[in-house]
């Protein structure tokens, strides 16, 4: 009987043949996607493809993605033949606890920003991940690194006085000078992280330009990155040998992220042999608790990524909301003056003296709720035994997806309004419901196992960044219908936030 039929279809029956067997299997394979996680709502692509995934990752608006849970009415919707996304507060702190069994899926495998070797963002072997992170935790330390805070004064004053060299206009004359606030903003961010991390700012700021091309390199290959980390049969076939030989970052670019891995190399080797030099900043912490030179070239371009990108997305878009609410702007403005008046702030304002601003801190909380600095998945993987949820079972291998934003869209934590930037409901609350409010918007850092750690050091330089700003200038958006464009795709890469800026008190100009 089977040579008769592989003779027959060795004949014009074979074609036929594998065109229906192909079709049999793919029907096959997407009601077996379909039936694993059918009792969870969710987009009719998502439960059997990654098309609504793909179109959501290659559109630009990831973000919008945030309503999903309200939409389908359920904490975990599906997203995905393997996929679901919660905004549950409480199923994400049971994904991310210290002792829980759950681990990071394959989405953090294209997290990468160095495509040869495993940094801490994207290791997924959760003992490898703990041990190093004990490593690295010494370099976020002010023990370790005595002048972080005042190596970040050093970058706003250079902010400031990037501004009043070329961007200042003018009441009087009508003379005007425009900023592009998204880009300088992330100029101080850069060299904000590149001076705590390795001892020297890159020079974004001094030359008021894209330094090694590191801008432009991300805002290329970080929405690639987004749409590998989501399906899964793409990342295995773009992070393979081969594909990273021909089209991975070479260090011998003269620009983008292979120039920036040259660079990483380069500045990491000054901590490694014989002429080796120490230094009070984090690398030099990494050297001395044991991170190995290869482990150290890993983590650079990771630091730099983790801490200047969505940094400067939480202070662009706080800016924004403050500079459309006049009632907000005008009312952290008056705190600046009054403490400054007072003599309860410095100049520049240090971290403590910014967290005693009750005003700041809620714009501060306010602001990273409105537009969460990171829109990445961060999907965790459900225990080889499976978990149940709610009385709902997920099988084990499913991956679960924060929905970040959702999450700071909480009406039962934040209130009926919650897409209304509104400052003073951190003020209102009672201090148990503020607690929960601070726990909850603090996990757009991550949470628990997994959290940032460099979240202390962005706290920081918020604390900082909007009093140095506010105290001397002030700033009018000059196209308030169109504020800025932005493309998203885990981060938000927002340019043209074109903005007036004048000086507040041109006689009597300080720092």
């Amino acid at each position: 009987m089977l040579p008769e039929l592989i003779a027959a279809l060795r004949g014009p029956q074979m074609l036929p043949f594998i065109g229906i067997s192909l079709v049999i299997y793919l029907i096959t394979s997407y009601l077996a996607a379909w039936h694993r996680l059918r009792h969870f709502p969710g987009p009719a692509l998502g439960s059997f493809s990654y098309l609504w995934m793909f179109r959501a990752g290659t559109s630009g608006l990831q973000s919008e993605r945030y309503n999903l849970n309200k939409q389908y009415n359920s904490n975990l919707i599906r997203i995905g033949p393997n996929d679901l996304i919660t905004d549950d507060p409480e199923i994400i702190r049971r994904m991310n606890g210290a002792r829980s069994s759950y681990g990071r899926s394959s989405w953090y495998d294209a997290m990468k920003m160095d495509p040869y070797g495993h940094c801490l963002f994207d290791l997924t072997d959760t003992a490898a991940h703990d041990r190093l992170k004990a490593r690295l935790a010494f370099g976020y330390g002010g023990k370790e690194n005595p002048h972080l805070e005042r190596d970040i004064d050093d970058q706003v004053l250079s902010f400031v006085d990037l501004i009043r060299r070329k961007y200042l206009s003018s009441d009087k004359t009508g003379e005007m000078q425009p900023l592009d606030f998204a880009r300088t903003v992330s100029y101080f961010t850069l060299d904000a992280i590149t001076k705590i991390a390795f001892g020297a700012p890159f020079g974004y700021l001094a030359t008021d330009s894209d330094v090694y091309g590191y801008l432009h390199g991300i805002e290329v290959s970080v929405p690639i990155l987004t749409v590998l980390a989501e399906i899964p049969m793409l990342c295995k076939i773009a992070l393979s040998p081969w594909v990273l030989k021909l089209f991975g970052p070479r260090k011998t670019d003269e620009v983008g992220m292979g120039k920036m891995l040259a660079v990483a190399e380069q500045r990491v080797a000054e901590r490694f042999g014989p002429d080796a030099k120490d230094g009070q900043d984090m690398l030099g912490a990494f050297v001395r608790h044991g991170v190995t030179r290869r482990q150290c070239e890993i983590e650079v371009p990771f630091q730099i990524i983790a801490g200047a990108d969505t940094t400067a997305t939480a202070i662009r878009a706080t800016m924004l909301y403050l500079a459309t609410c006049r009632r907000a702007y005008e009312r952290l403005q008056r705190e600046i003056d009054n403490a400054a008046a007072e003599g309860r702030i410095s100049s520049p304002v240090t971290a403590a003296e910014g967290r005693g601003l009750e005003y700041l801190q809620a714009v501060i909380y306010e602001g990273l709720r409105m537009q969460v600095p990171f829109s990445g998945l961060l999907m965790k993987r459900v225990p080889p035994e499976g978990d149940t949820i709610d009385g709902r079972f997920v099988p084990g291998g499913t991956r679960i997806a924060h929905n970040t934003l959702g999450l700071q869209r909480n009406t039962a934590i934040f209130g009926e309004d919650v897409d209304v930037f509104r400052p003073e409901r951190w003020l209102d609350a009672d201090p148990a419901q503020r607690t929960v409010m601070v726990q909850t918007t603090e996990m757009v850092f991550g949470h628990g196992r997994w959290g940032c750690l460099g979240k202390p050091v962005a706290f920081v330089e918020l604390n900082k960044i909007y009093v140095e700003l506010l105290r001397r200038f002030d700033f009018q958006l000059i196209n308030a219908k169109r504020p800025w464009r932005e493309h998203n795709a885990n981060l938000f890469f927002q340019s043209e936030m074109w903005m007036r800026v004048t000086e507040r008190f041109p006689g009597n100009v300080q720092g």
